[in-house]
């Protein structure tokens, strides 16, 4: 029997060979958006990466775009105060939004960035698909479910990302999934594949890469 939300498997070689060639290419610092009228034109299609302060976000987009300091990596929470737009070639733009939840700043600078971050999910037609980070120790929280249940209502689709997958025992990593697969059921606008990704290993960025190159 088919297992709800299965692991996304290996794209074949071209498909691959697609994404490898995406993130060779100029991938370079746009702006940082602290509100929705700094956005750039919605003129390419978008992907955007969410999820919790510390999940690891900073690091997969690293690894993710083969620069070690693309994006702002910190051992602070909630580093990451602004919408911070990358471009990829002519046509794509990567999108690093805020971490929610907790974050060591002050109450309204923090309510500040949620607003933000809700106003971006529920407004950005280009957006094709939302990556959500979830960190693979840990399983979904009450905070990651608000995220998705936002991304329902603004029928974007949003695929679930595990992280640090290598930190996770082969039995601990079996529980997770159940705990993820049970949650995501729960959301019309999951699409329904989980990725694992290990920024240090490398484990799943090829995947990934070619996912945000074939979306149109």
């Amino acid at each position: 029997m088919q297992l709800p939300f299965p692991i996304a498997e290996t794209p074949d070689a071209a498909t691959l060979e697609k994404g490898r060639k995406l993130f060779a290419g100029p991938i370079d610092f746009l702006k940082g958006v602290v509100a929705m009228s700094g956005l750039p034109p919605a003129d390419r299609v978008e992907v955007c990466f969410a999820g919790r302060s510390n999940v690891g976000k900073s690091s997969l987009i690293n690894a993710l775009t083969g620069r070690k300091s693309l994006a702002r990596a910190s051992n602070t929470p909630g580093r990451t105060q602004e919408i911070n737009y990358f471009t990829m070639g002519e046509d794509r733009y990567l999108v690093d939004l805020p971490g929610y939840g907790y974050a060591n700043a002050p109450l309204p600078k923090v309510e500040q960035w949620q607003r933000l971050l809700k106003q971006y999910l529920s407004g950005r037609q280009t957006l094709r698909r939302a990556f959500v980070l979830i960190d693979a120790r840990h399983g979904i929280k009450p905070v990651d479910e608000e995220i998705m249940s936002l991304l329902d209502s603004a029928a974007v689709t949003f695929q679930c990302v595990l992280t640090k997958t290598d930190k996770v025992k082969a039995k601990d990593r079996d529980n997770v999934l159940k705990q993820v697969r049970g949650k995501l059921s729960a959301h019309p606008a999951a699409y329904p594949e989980i990725l694992l990704t290990s920024s240090e290993k490398g484990d799943g960025i090829g995947t990934l890469r070619a996912i945000i190159a074939t979306l149109d």
